[in-house]
């Protein structure tokens, strides 16, 4: 893989790496990129998903390669971590900024309001302490409403020239940093801030590693997600008020409350049509916001408080007339050439209704903005879906997989001449992995269950997850497709084995897997977040359950959009959206089981789709190569040998 690396870094030709937990493929790519940065003077991105890998590398992998290296390499490699502004503490709004506009639920609520004054005092208290202003290393955190008390976005925030406490903001201290390390670990959402919004907020690069790659499509989805709703608007009416005449900002409140009319009384989904109501109330909202921009007028020369509040008046603003524009013009092409869809959420309890607009593909988007502008290394445990890296090539906008073109001998350099040939040119490469899946693992199907059904777990699931539980003597991490199902079995093993069950929102996600961890005969169930957030090698997994198939639910507006867009294009939608979504998630979910080479144990899975769907094939050649079985006897007599050979079995075996 770092031989690879580095030929991706020499030729310019982008490459896609599937490399199995244990590989080292931090340090695989690690390597070539910081003899890269410093040879050339350059500065390498490597990009995450996780807050947790981001502390590896900054706190392990780097720290010992930077020391490893220093004396090959002629000087220590230099290193930093780069997040949005919006993760940073911003000194002026502690000192003296404008006040955040509380939500009506603190308007209204008393105890709302006060712990909110608790939190915002702590932060305060805080805001003396810390070196880095950094969200992450406050612990225990706070409510993303008080952290809004104290931090800024890019839009609002002054300029390090105007503010007065310029010189010593944490956000302006970090890019700095950044500006003069050989390599910057960021995240997948600040890495698609910068190739799509039109500033520069990462250092010259021109290498960008993309670890967790499988998360990239959804990461750059959500940072190019827009929403508007009429507490949104009202909130962008407060901040105007009082710097503009009250009519004026009043219309912005009355068109906000109009829009809330109209909404209430749309059932929440996609949207297809643009009914006229919502029409007539975006197009107030957007005039009205236009209005409250106008008289605002340019910025002006005045002093530094209402400079702030003029700032983050206007952020507001242009948010909601941006967004209200964009909802309008989304509907105006025909279905079929529409770029973004449109869809009405609301909370559980149906208030607060909020639409939302995403586009419908983000190929295009990376193909210009982040592979035609630099060498991009993705990398991942999971990327051959379907047991090809086109799947998500195609997701990321690169054309299929080509033959790698050979340089012709006597060119001065390795990198490619321009080409007329469609598309950036990529290489995939699968490493495999240090396990031996075939001998440590195995892949249970439940063929004999029926299929699953919308009226929550049959009571043949929850008999066939007792059974494999019991032989485990508990040890499971069960995966379920909903947390109402996570809850259902909770519920259900509680009275049914003796076993300790522990169950996602009881507590804190990391605090559960800990006590998980620690505790080798319990059980913890859970949904999405357990699917790709779980390390726990060891005896204390042997085994992972399953429960469906995991695909996006029908009504889910931007899944049902773009199966409907591959559709209208001659495609197999349900295979390219759905099937795609269900194998990312069932590889992801199936490489919680061996986490060390000396892990032994079984995934099973319930959904006997697995085993009888014309799409199962596709989904299992998206799986680690397990020793696959339908047989329940097989695999709980191999659980029970597991459990026998436990070292808490082996403690307390009597002696011969």
């Amino acid at each position: 893989m770092a031989e690879a690396v580095e030929h991706a870094i020499r030729t310019g030709e982008h490459l896609a790496v599937q490399a199995g937990t244990g590989t080292g493929k931090s340090l695989a790519y690690l390597v070539p990129a910081i003899r890269h940065a410093v040879a050339d003077d350059a500065t390498v991105v490597v990009s995450t998903a996780t807050i947790a890998l981001q502390r590896q590398l900054v706190d392990r992998d780097l720290p010992r390669l930077a020391e490893a290296l220093a004396k090959p390499l002629g000087r220590r490699p230099t290193f930093a971590i780069l997040k949005g502004r919006r993760n940073y503490l911003c000194m002026h709004r502690v000192h003296s900024g404008a006040p955040e506009e509380p939500d009506d639920t603190a308007l209204f609520d008393p105890f709302a309001a006060s712990a909110l004054g608790r939190q915002v005092r702590r932060l305060h208290e805080w805001s003396s302490e810390t070196v880095t202003g950094d969200r992450d290393e406050l612990v225990p955190g706070v409510s993303d409403q008080a952290w809004r008390q104290v931090s800024v976005t890019a839009k609002e925030c002054l300029g390090v020239s105007r503010c007065p406490i310029g010189m010593d903001c944490f956000a302006e201290r970090a890019r700095a940093e950044a500006g003069r390390a050989d390599v910057v670990v960021t995240n997948h959402a600040l890495l698609a801030i910068d190739a799509l919004e039109g500033y520069q907020v990462l250092p010259e690069h021109d290498v960008v590693v993309v670890d967790e790659a499988h998360d990239l499509v959804d990461r750059v989805t959500s940072v190019a997600t827009a929403e508007l709703s009429s507490p949104g608007v009202a909130n962008a009416a407060r901040r105007c008020g009082r710097l503009i005449d009250q009519s004026t900002a009043d219309g912005l409140a009355e068109a906000g409350d109009g829009l809330a009319l109209v909404l209430e009384d749309l059932p929440p989904g996609r949207l297809d049509r643009l009914p006229e109501p919502m029409g007539a109330a975006l197009a107030a909202v957007r005039n009205a916001a236009h209005a409250c921009i106008t008289a605002l007028g340019p910025e002006r020369r005045e002093d530094v408080e209402g400079t702030t509040a003029r700032r983050l008046a206007m952020a507001a603003l242009q948010d909601v007339h941006d967004t209200a524009v964009r909802l309008v013009e989304a509907f105006e092409p025909d279905e079929a050439d529409r770029r973004d869809v449109v869809w009405l959420a609301a909370d559980r309890d149906g208030s607060r209704p909020t639409l939302r607009v995403a586009p419908i593909g983000v190929g295009g988007l990376l193909r210009e903005r982040l592979f035609g502008a630099r060498t991009v290394v993705l990398t991942s445990a999971t990327l051959a879906l379907g047991g090809t890296f086109d799947t998500l090539a195609r997701q990321w906008g690169l054309p299929p997989s080509q033959p790698r073109a050979h340089k012709a001998e006597g060119t001065a350099t390795d990198k490619a001449p321009p080409s007329d040939q469609d598309g950036p040119k990529w290489t995939g490469l699968d490493v495999g992995s240090p396990f031996q899946h075939a001998r440590s693992g195995i892949l249970y199907v439940a063929r004999h269950l029926p299929p699953p059904g919308r009226d929550g777990l049959p009571p043949s699931y929850l008999d066939e997850l007792a059974g494999l539980v019991n032989a485990a003597g508990g040890r499971t991490l069960g995966l379920f497709s909903s947390m109402r199902a996570a809850k259902e079995a909770t519920e259900a093993l509680r009275t049914r084995i003796e076993h300790r069950v522990l169950c996602q929102g009881d507590d804190a996600t990391a605090l559960l897997v800990r006590e998980f961890a620690e505790d080798e005969r319990s059980c913890l169930f859970g949904t999405l977040s357990l699917w790709q957030g779980v390390d726990v090698p060891g005896p204390s997994l042997s085994l992972v359950v399953i429960d469906r198939l995991p695909f996006p639910r029908p009504d889910d507006p931007l899944a049902s959009a773009r199966q409907r867009a591959v559709a209208a294009r001659g495609g197999n939608g349900f295979l390219t959206v759905a099937a795609t979504h269900a194998a990312l998630l069932l590889a992801q979910g199936a490489g919680r089981l061996l986490r060390s080479s000396a892990d032994r144990g079984v995934v099973a899975v319930l959904d006997p789709r697995l085993a009888t769907a014309r799409y199962g094939g596709f989904l299992r050649a998206s799986l680690p190569p397990f020793w696959a079985t339908t047989d329940r006897e097989v695999v709980r007599a191999a659980l029970h040998r597991l459990d026998a050979a436990s070292p808490v079995n082996q403690a307390t075996a009597p002696a011969p």
